[in-house]
C-alpha cells in the first residue's frame, strides 16, 4: 500500500516541470550575487541549500565555485535540478530529505532557505511552530561555528491587511496560529490542499534567537526586491540575516 505523499511533495512533484515558469525565478543571477556579498566566503565553501527544488541557486553557486548541498522534498525537483545540474557541467550534491530531518553536524560554512524553500510551508498536520523551529534547528546543527544563513519567510504584514472577519470563520485564516489554508491547484490541474504560515519581523527575531543564531539583519525579501531596506507593509517576503556564534575561547 503506497504511504500518502506530504500535501507540499504532491503539490511540488506536480509543479516541478512548470517551476522555472513562474516570474519570482528570474532573479537567480542577482540573489546569487547578493548572497555572495553577504558570505564573503573563499571559492570551495561548502553551502546548504535547504528547499532547493530545481536547483537554481545551487547550481548557480556550484557554476561560482562553491561545493554546495542542496536537500528537497520532492523527488521530481530533484530530477529536474540534476538534469539541469548536468547541463551547466557543475556538480552538486542533491539529496531528497524532510527539512525538519535534515542535519549534519557542522559541515557547512554557509546556509540558505529561499522562496519558501520548506520554511513557512505547512502540511495540514503540521504544528505551526514545531515545523519551522526544527528547519531552523536542523540549519544551527549542520553549520560551523560562524557559519552565516540567509532565509526568507512569508510576511504577516501584506497578507494579513488582505483577510476578513469571513476568511477566520471559514477557516482560511487562523489568527492565531497566523496560518492560511488553501487549495492550490498544480499544473496539471490537481487541486492540492496547503497551509502556509506568514510571520512578523520580530516573531522571526524570537525564533532564531531560541535556536541560538544572532540575528544580524531582517530586511524586505521580496524576489526582485532585495536589499538592506526596510520591510514595509507591501513585502511578500522578509529576509533574516543570521550567524551561529563561533566558539568561546576556553
Amino acid at each position: 500500500m503506497n504511504k500518502k505523499k506530504p500535501e507540499w511533495e504532491e503539490f511540488f512533484d506536480r509543479e516541478a516541470d512548470y517551476y522555472l515558469q513562474e516570474p519570482f525565478t528570474r532573479y537567480t543571477k542577482e540573489e546569487v550575487e547578493f548572497l555572495l556579498n553577504e558570505f564573503k566566503l573563499p571559492k570551495g565553501a561548502k553551502i546548504l541549500d535547504v528547499g532547493c527544488g530545481v536547483g537554481r541557486h545551487s547550481i548557480e553557486l556550484a557554476k561560482r565555485g562553491y561545493r554546495v548541498t542542496g536537500v528537497d522534498i520532492s523527488r521530481k525537483m530533484l530530477e529536474k535540478a540534476e538534469e539541469r545540474a548536468q547541463k551547466e557541467g557543475v556538480e552538486v550534491e542533491f539529496i531528497k530529505a524532510d527539512a525538519t530531518k535534515f542535519a549534519r553536524d557542522e559541515e557547512f560554512d554557509a546556509a540558505i532557505c529561499l522562496c519558501e524553500g520548506a520554511f513557512s510551508l505547512l502540511g495540514l498536520s503540521d504544528d505551526p511552530i514545531e515545523h519551522d523551529l526544527a528547519i531552523l534547528r536542523n540549519v544551527y546543527r549542520s553549520l560551523k561555528p560562524g557559519g552565516k544563513f540567509i532565509l526568507t519567510a512569508l510576511s504577516a504584514l501584506s497578507r494579513v491587511k488582505k483577510a476578513t472577519n469571513e476568511d477566520i470563520a471559514h477557516g482560511l485564516f487562523d489568527p492565531n496560529t497566523m496560518t492560511f489554508y488553501e487549495e492550490l491547484e498544480a499544473p496539471d490541474g490537481t487541486k492540492v490542499p496547503i497551509r502556509e504560515r506568514v510571520y512578523v519581523p520580530t516573531e522571526l527575531y524570537l525564533m532564531f534567537k531560541m535556536v541560538g543564531f544572532e540575528v544580524k539583519a531582517i530586511w524586505g525579501g521580496t524576489a526582485g526586491r532585495w536589499g538592506k531596506r526596510k520591510v514595509d507593509m507591501d513585502d511578500i517576503e522578509l529576509m533574516v540575516i543570521a550567524e551561529k556564534p563561533r566558539k568561546s575561547s576556553p
